[in-house]
């Protein structure tokens, strides 16, 4: 079984809620709310700022990653978000997504990536330690919310 992207549109954001939704404790740590809205999915999902795409086993839809390719910023890319259905959770999905996205970004000619996972977010804090994302300052979103800022060289 292989993981590969498919696009998400307004025709499959109601599958991207579904992913969402199903970790209500995420949520709550970015949104203060156990769920989200359609309404929601479409602003996050369906910009121009950044690209948006299911993660697939096969045909199954099992999570969503949501990137920029430049951050105004500091000209570098940025992954906002790799999220994993809590079904499919504990099964290295995550972890052959992120692999995937890598492998995309280098194809691309790019050698770094940089992404923040909120402070209280023990668990994502390991999982890109665990990949080799290394944690360069501590910022706050705009919810006051503490963001750690890692990178890794790829």
């Amino acid at each position: 079984m292989s993981v590969n992207f498919e696009e998400i549109n307004k025709e499959t954001l109601y599958i991207a809620l579904e992913i969402i939704n199903s970790n209500p404790q995420y949520n709550v740590m970015e949104n203060r709310s156990k769920t989200r809205s359609l309404k929601d999915m479409e602003k996050e999902f369906l910009n121009p700022n950044t690209m948006s795409v299911f993660i697939k086993l096969d045909e199954t839809y099992i999570g969503v990653i949501d990137y920029m390719l430049e951050n105004p910023k500091d000209s570098l890319p940025w992954l906002g978000l790799l999220i994993i259905h809590k079904d499919y959770q504990g099964f290295g999905f995550g972890k052959q997504a992120y692999e995937h996205y890598e492998s995309e970004m280098r194809n691309r000619g790019l050698d770094k990536v940089r992404i923040g996972v909120l402070q209280e977010n023990t668990i994502a804090q390991h999982f890109w330690e665990s990949l080799g994302f290394v944690c360069y300052i501590t910022s706050k979103a705009q919810n006051g919310s503490g963001i750690l800022c890692y990178q890794k060289q790829i």
